[in-house]
Order: structure tokens, then C-alpha cells, then sequence
């Protein structure tokens, strides 16, 4: 079965879908200064400071932005089913 779908609405929706998204980063970027831990700078991050340069992997910061994109890629997928 196939639905009629306005292309106004269905550009209506993803606007909505992308001011929440800016507003949700927007708050993330205001209070994470307040936080105790501040994203960038989390226990597993690798940083080595040699005589000649420094090296800074922030490998768990990544894995932990993977992981909520993921979940958040995959809610949003399921809720448009």
C-alpha cells in the first residue's frame, strides 16, 4: 500500500527534526562547561606529550559519540516506519 505524503508536511517534519536537533547541541554546548566531565577531555582518552610534539586520541569520546549517534540514527528510523 502505498501513502500519499505531502511534500510540505514531510518538509515540515524534518525542520522540526533539525531545530530540535540544533537546539539539543546548542544546550549540550551551553552546560557541558558545568559538567564534571567534559567531553574531548574523558578517563581513556590517549594523550602522550613527547619532547618534540604531542599526540591527543580522544578514542573513548569517540566511542561514546558512536554509540548515541547509532541509537539515535536507529530511533529515528524505527519512529518513520
Amino acid at each position: 500500500m502505498v501513502r500519499d505524503m505531502d511534500p510540505a508536511r514531510e518538509l515540515g517534519r524534518l525542520l522540526l527534526l533539525f531545530g530540535v536537533v540544533l537546539v539539543v547541541v546548542g544546550g549540550a554546548l551551553v552546560f557541558t562547561g558545568r559538567l564534571p566531565l567534559r567531553l574531548g577531555r574523558l578517563p581513556g582518552d590517549i594523550a602522550y606529550q613527547g619532547k618534540h610534539g604531542a599526540l591527543y586520541f580522544p578514542i573513548v569520546t569517540c566511542i561514546i559519540l558512536s554509540v548515541t549517534l547509532s541509537a539515535l540514527l536507529w530511533l529515528f528510523s524505527h519512529i518513520r516506519r
